[in-house]
């Protein structure tokens, strides 16, 4: 869209009156673009927000368009000089973060060229300073570690005597720990395909295609397996998960076309219920959406499963050993969809009555179970028996087939599944625990239109399991898998979880639910852990958090696996 470029007028011959209108003018004109910006910002979200789900492509140009619009707006806002009779406008800005306390600086003082005052020539005495701040970024930089490992000889029996060589993450691999868990974070984390990463490797001097980097993404993925199956089973091990699926295209064999192929996600996640224990996700990947997936993924779970509606999660409940428990997020969408389109009455006050349930849910979290049931009794339960009367009514002045309708009988059809958070205080109102971790996977399916086949599709779901356990845990992912990797390399071997110390303190063991035997867990402090040699780690370096690392080492018959996901006070709380 062409605009035209006004000429500021000279400002010396206007007087008090021109010079007023050409203010009102200019603020009228700075106003108005303010607004489109916010305007912009908010379809955009929304239309991101309607991305999570199926998506066309018409929908992506449009907010690639969108974004596109706004950056001109923003580039022409921040570019455009301000005139002086301008400058007392105040226009709104937002606000300002500070810059994160742990990045380096490098600081630059400006000493005064004058050692006496410019003005008397007296002696200049200190009477503060002016500090500001400034972002720069300095690209990553390579470089290579050169092991030289002597040869030494006897010089009586000729015997030599030599160091033996490091183990790497990879067997004979050329790339470090650090390199590895880059490549897997950009890759699965931030988004990136493996040919963007290997071209912008190229920028920086070194050429590593795409088939290398493939390599290594395969080495490490079965270097990591024993690891995700810990986070599988310390995810299953849990009284209430979250779960949910998404579509992701797949490339099927042979013909060169794509197939819709499922990630299922489950998240064990307390801490809203004040639980200390640490959260973690576990993804897994089929190549369609039978409900025998579900079923074969949660055999051994026990417990109430918070999920959406779908269908094939039925033949879990009917065994009585997994209980249903619905998402208000999901009933209250459908009425918000229906009030932004219609401006629908009964829509609106659905949502408002559906606010003040969540409007308890912020006052209670966090805090302990029976606590946070009585709350929902006393104060939610009333508040539903008049929302499911309220429905009720509203239904007997609705036509049959209106979308409100039909976005009530969604909510009466699952009743009893809604209330259920009434009677745990354990569990949620919704299952948005679950919608979040698939976030990164709906972002990433923007960057790669496919996975190249079902075998890729499981490597996927096993680095979002680790990427997305150390997010819910406020971990870099980054720094958490350079960390592993390079334990499992002075390790020297990686086909094994460590046994348990005999130093260890005594644990105590514990049941379920459903009375099946869960695997006794014990707080030890990262300090007083002996590894043993072949010990497998799901920790990340205690230096790079100087208040100290506990870790959870959870054990059975045979061996034990750490689970590190919890810091402590430097006190050792």
């Amino acid at each position: 869209m062409a605009t035209t470029q006004r000429v500021l007028p000279d400002l010396n011959t206007l007087d008090s009156d021109g010079l007023r209108t050409l203010v009102i003018e200019q603020h009228v004109q700075l106003v108005s673009h303010e607004s489109e910006i916010e305007n912009l910002k908010l379809l955009i979200l929304k239309f991101k927000r309607m991305q999570f789900g199926p998506s066309s492509e018409r929908l992506a140009r449009h907010i690639d368009q969108l974004e596109l619009r706004l950056e001109d707006l923003e580039t022409n806002r921040a570019g455009r000089p301000v005139p002086s009779v301008l400058q007392s406008v105040t226009l709104r800005k937002p606000a300002r973060r500070p810059l994160p306390a742990d990045l380096p600086r490098e600081t630059e003082t400006l000493q005064p060229k004058d050692n006496a005052c410019p003005d008397c020539g007296g002696t200049l005495g200190r009477l503060g300073e002016d500090v500001s701040e400034m972002l720069e970024y300095v690209p990553g930089r390579f470089k290579v570690i050169r092991t030289v490992r002597p040869k030494l000889s006897c010089t009586r029996c000729d015997r030599i005597v030599q160091e033996p060589a490091p183990h790497r993450p990879i067997d004979r691999g050329l790339a470090g720990p650090g390199l590895l868990a880059h490549v897997l974070v950009a890759k699965y984390s931030d988004h990136l395909p493996l040919y963007r990463q290997s071209e912008i490797y190229e920028r920086e001097g070194v050429e590593l295609d795409r088939s290398t980097l493939a390599g290594w993404v395969g080495g490490v993925s079965r270097t990591l397996e024993p690891l995700v199956d810990a986070a599988r089973r310390y995810v299953l091990e849990a009284d209430k998960l979250h779960g949910d699926d998404i579509p992701v295209p797949v490339l099927a064999p042979g013909n060169g076309k794509t197939k819709t192929g499922r990630l299922w996600t489950y998240v064990r996640d307390d801490r809203p219920a004040g639980s200390t224990e640490s959260p973690a996700v576990w993804f897994a990947y089929s190549p369609d959406r039978k409900s025998e997936h579900p079923a074969h993924h949660l055999a051994t779970f026990c417990g109430t499963l918070q999920a959406d509606g779908y269908a094939g999660f039925n033949r879990l409940y009917e065994k009585g050993s997994i209980v249903e428990a619905a998402c208000w997020a999901h009933v209250r969408r459908k009425f918000h969809d229906l009030y932004e389109a219609h401006a629908s009455p009964i829509a609106k006050e659905a949502l408002e009555r559906i606010a003040a349930l969540y409007g308890i849910e912020k006052e209670i979290r966090g805090r302990p179970p029976d606590e946070r049931q009585h709350s929902r009794n006393t104060r939610a339960r009333p508040l539903l028996e008049s929302l499911h009367a309220w429905f009720k009514a509203s239904l007997s002045k609705l036509s049959r087939k209106s979308d409100v309708t039909l976005a009530i009988h969604y909510a009466l059809g699952r009743w009893t599944q809604l209330l259920r958070y009434c009677d745990d205080g354990r569990l949620e109102i919704d299952n948005n625990a679950a919608e979040r971790a698939l976030r990164a996977v709906a972002l990433g399916r923007k960057n790669y239109l496919f996975a190249g086949s079902d075998v890729g599709g499981e490597r996927a779901a096993a680095i979002y399991s680790l990427v997305g356990s150390a997010k819910l845990n406020g971990i870099d992912p980054e720094a958490y898998l350079s960390h592993v990797l390079a334990r499992i390399a002075d390790s020297g071997r990686r086909s094994i979880l460590p046994k348990p110390d005999k130093t260890t303190p005594s644990v105590v063991s514990a049941t379920n639910s459903c009375g099946h035997h869960r695997a006794p867990t014990t707080w030890i402090s990262s300090r007083s852990i002996r590894y043993s040699q072949d010990a497998y780690f799901f920790s990340f370096n205690p230096s790079m958090n100087p208040s100290g690392v506990l870790y959870r080492e959870t054990m059975d018959d045979c061996h034990g696996f750490l689970l590190s996901m919890k810091t402590v006070r430097q006190s050792g709380t």
